[in-house]
């Protein structure tokens, strides 16, 4: 799964990278090194201008709620908090099938948390040892992901078209290599040759996209024991990412 992240980059920056339109508002989203669900995160859409479905669509930086709102959902808070979707199951399963059919994102990150159980604590019981994850050569990773639009149904009724939430969910696949001793799941990398295909608005999503990412490309993510300061997520800063001695 990928239930905490890193990201240390602001949207105007990673929008000049990716050449992409930064559609967040000044100051919303800044570097985080503790991301946790329902946060307000960056997510990078491909989408036509409003009114012009014929327009060639473009590369887009937008905030989104972390943890995906089904189009059903009659609160916000209410239902389960879908931070993860598997890939195995994400084109056929209600929460997701429609926005795997044509609201698909990647969700830039430097790294991800995962807890392994280590040896018996104080109270007998295995103490979670937290581990950071991320390319080796410094590189950013863009994870698949889905996103929806929900307003709440007082909204929908009265016709408020200012009501509306964005949030989004990481898609998760069979954890490959060396990743596997860590956690049987992890997030789904996509690869930059693939973001074309799979940002597409106007296609459906292709399953061989969904696929466990190559082995190479994980191999050259790096593995570290981190302090457990990172389970707490008011604790924040650049010290979360250093190795344990």
């Amino acid at each position: 799964m990928c239930g905490r992240y890193a990201v240390s980059t602001d949207p105007a920056r990673l929008a000049v990278e990716i050449d992409a339109r930064n559609e967040v508002p000044d100051g919303l989203i800044g570097p985080d090194y503790n991301v946790a669900p329902t946060e307000t995160v960056m997510a990078v859409v491909r989408r036509h201008e409003h009114g012009r479905p014929d327009d060639d669509p473009a590369l887009r930086v937008r905030a989104m709620r972390w943890g995906l709102v089904p189009p059903w959902t009659t609160e916000l808070g209410a239902g389960p908090l879908l931070v993860n979707a598997r890939a195995e199951t994400v084109l056929n399963k209600p929460a997701f099938a429609r926005s795997a059919r044509g609201k698909r994102a990647l969700i830039p990150m430097d790294g991800w948390y995962e807890w392994r159980a280590g040896p018996p604590g104080p109270g007998g019981k295995p103490v979670k040892v937290p581990y950071y994850m991320s390319p080796a050569d410094g590189s950013r990773l863009f994870m698949a992901g889905l996103w929806s639009a929900w307003r709440p149904p007082a909204a929908r009724a009265a016709g408020d078209d200012t009501a509306w939430v964005s949030s989004a969910t990481i898609i998760t696949t069979a954890a490959v290599g060396a990743l596997a001793g860590i956690h049987d799941r992890m997030p789904l990398v996509m690869p930059v040759e693939f973001w074309d295909a799979w940002l597409d608005p106007d296609a459906p999503a292709d399953p061989a996209l969904l696929h466990p990412p190559a082995r190479e490309l994980v191999d050259a993510i790096e593995i570290r024991e981190v302090s457990p300061l990172v389970n707490r997520v008011s604790n924040n800063g650049p010290r979360l990412l250093d190795p344990v001695e």
